[in-house]
């Protein structure tokens, strides 16, 4: 069901045009009666001719309650511009007009209301004025009817108009649902309420929904649109909902409902701007703002980066001390405190950038506020080069990027995985230089040097020939522990004193670099049974052999005397053989296994 959201200046006439529109009266509070004018949002609802049901947002026009005009105009796909006939073009006509021109809000129909209380020649004189002062905005070409809602005058062209504007209003759907709390309230025997409209796609009774950015979570108890009670709610429908296990304090007007680990909040984000026209001054960092986005207010600076000060077109950083759930393409808007006035909106180009922003692509991210949620995703890796999956996702409502290289939860943007590969061969080869006699570099170190974790490590690897991944190292393709004369030298020299008995001489009198030890094991050249104690694999494999020899249950003094060694050689040879399976110890006795 589309939203007409209605603008204009105080007392020009809104309310009082969308009872003669509904037969609803869309002031709920005792106070706005009383005053006869708008404070808060108020609703209502009809059916068109054509049977197309519309809702409608009622803002108030008053400039101290702006904030709350703010709240309900962001859900809205037609604009409902009213201008009073017998007034004209006022402050807050201006001011609403540029917060629909902001947020270019799609299609406009201007209300020329309260003709009654005009002559021809003042009607006439209005209505030059308004389309003098649309010109150039987004109101611009916007039919505009005369009209009385108390003599209904014209009421049936502003249906005909609006009737027009909403059959070519598109309500997206993308599955991923969102709704900006603007009414929170309790109701006796039900609990928590809360409404607002919803977006993007449809909630159901029974769905778990979380509270952002505070993070609590709630099922869906029930759901009414249009006093009606529900199972199911699309998008772009005006909707309350009944929260279980919440109470109104933990759901204000600002938050926003999303279904689970669907969103990721950020306090910085990268934006477009545009200033409003006509602005007295230019906008500066120096300023202190509050950004409009969904139904919530937000304390905000703003960093600009096309100078100093702005007017027209530009982009900022903007920084908020709370958390907001922002996708790429959300629109906002952004008030000066000083000024107490709109000064700028924009789009949201990247809800997360990084510290160096200005190496990030601005107009690559302009080119992506409309596109696909894959096509956002795939834009925002290619500018962040790796992402986290979910983190992406949240970014840009459920999009995933086509190609990446993807590997426990993380995405690498091709470029950013062939960067890392060719990194990676470096320092592989680096180490290879400065560990020549290791297999190769530790993939716990490599992962670490990279940035990524081990899994996401293989998946890189795997994109390569130029690296061979062992499981624990990796290697150059085609690499092997080599050892120069000298090191061949010292260890024939050493391979001479072990095969002189099993009584060997400790590695430290061997005089082999540990280096070169650890290699030769690696190799298979040389058999480690403790730490100052080696064999090479004949004397071992002869030592096996003659175990047979040994009676059943023999001791260590039984082995030591039958070998012809001390205990400092029989106890490691002992327990290594324990170690490996070949004997099997039971208290002081050890028996030979079976082969």
């Amino acid at each position: 069901m589309p939203i007409v959201g209605t603008a204009g200046h105080v007392d020009h006439g809104k309310s009082t045009l969308i009872r003669a529109l509904t037969g609803r009266d869309p002031d709920r509070l005792a106070e706005e009666k009383q005053r006869g004018l708008t404070i808060d949002l108020g609703f209502a609802w009809t059916t068109l001719p054509s049977g197309t049901g519309i809702g409608f947002v009622d803002v108030p026009g008053h400039e101290r309650f702006i904030k709350n005009m703010l709240a309900g105009i962001d859900a809205v796909n037609v604009g409902l511009l009213v201008v009073a006939a017998d007034e004209g073009w006022m402050p807050q006509s201006e001011e609403h007009l540029a917060v629909l021109d902001l947020l270019d809000i799609p299609r406009i129909v201007i209300a020329l209301t309260r003709t009654s209380l005009a002559d021809q020649e003042t009607r006439e004189l209005a209505m030059a004025e308004v389309e003098e002062s649309v010109s150039g905005t987004v109101a611009a070409d916007s039919p505009i009817v005369a009209v009385d809602s108390i003599s209904g005058e014209g009421l049936e062209e502003l249906v005909a108009a609006l009737e027009a504007a909403v059959t070519a209003t598109e309500v997206p759907n993308i599955g991923r649902p969102r709704l900006w709390v603007d009414r929170s309230f309790s109701i006796s025997g039900a609990g928590t309420v809360v409404t607002g409209t919803l977006l993007d796609g449809p909630l159901e009774v029974g769905d778990e929904l979380t509270v952002l950015p505070t993070g609590g979570t709630s099922r869906i108890r029930g759901i009414q649109s249009h006093e009606q009670t529900l199972p199911r709610v699309e998008p772009g429908t005006r909707t309350a909902l009944n929260l279980s296990g919440l109470d109104t304090a933990a759901v204000p007007r600002g938050a926003m409902l999303g279904r689970v680990d669907e969103w990721a909040p950020t306090t910085r984000t990268l934006v477009s701007l545009r200033t409003v026209r006509g602005l007295a001054a230019p906008i500066r960092d120096r300023g202190a703002y509050h950004l409009h986005v969904g139904s919530g207010s937000w304390p905000a600076r703003i960093r600009l980066l096309d100078g100093a000060e702005l007017t027209g077109a530009g982009h900022a950083v903007v920084t908020t001390g709370h958390p907001i759930p922002l996708v790429i393409g959300d629109r906002f808007i952004l008030r000066e405190v000083g000024r107490r006035a709109v000064v700028a909106g924009g789009r949201v180009l990247e809800p997360k950038p990084p510290a160096r922003v200005r190496a990030v692509g601005v107009e690559r991210l302009e080119a992506l506020v409309d596109a696909s949620p894959d096509e956002q995703a795939a834009g925002l890796l290619a500018s962040r080069g790796v992402a986290d999956i979910a983190t992406l996702s949240a970014h840009t409502r459920g999009g995933r990027p086509a190609e990446a290289v993807v590997g426990s939860g993380t995405a690498l943007h091709p470029a950013e995985a062939a960067r890392l590969t060719t990194q990676a061969v470096s320092s592989v080869e680096r180490y290879q230089t400065d560990n020549p006699l290791r297999p190769g570099m530790p993939k716990a170190s490599l992962a670490s040097q990279l940035g990524v974790d081990l899994d996401l490590l293989t998946v890189l690897l795997s994109q390569t020939d130029r690296l061979a991944d062992t499981g624990a190292e990796v290697a150059t393709t085609g690499f092997a522990v080599e050892l120069d004369p000298e090191q061949k030298n010292a260890w024939e020299s050493a391979r001479t004193r072990l095969e002189a008995g099993l009584a060997v001489p400790s590695v430290s009198e061997l005089g082999l670099p540990t280096e070169l030890v650890y290699a030769l094991v690696r190799a298979g050249s040389l058999v480690r049974i403790s730490g100052e104690l080696v064999y090479s694999p004949d004397q071992i494999a002869g030592l096996i052999g003659r175990l047979g020899e040994l009676p059943a249950g023999f001791t260590v003094a039984e082995f030591r005397d039958h070998f012809g060694l001390t205990r400092k050689y029989a106890v490691p040879l002992l327990e290594w053989l324990d170690t490996e399976g070949h004997t099997t110890r039971s208290g002081d006795k050890r028996t030979v296994k079976e082969r």
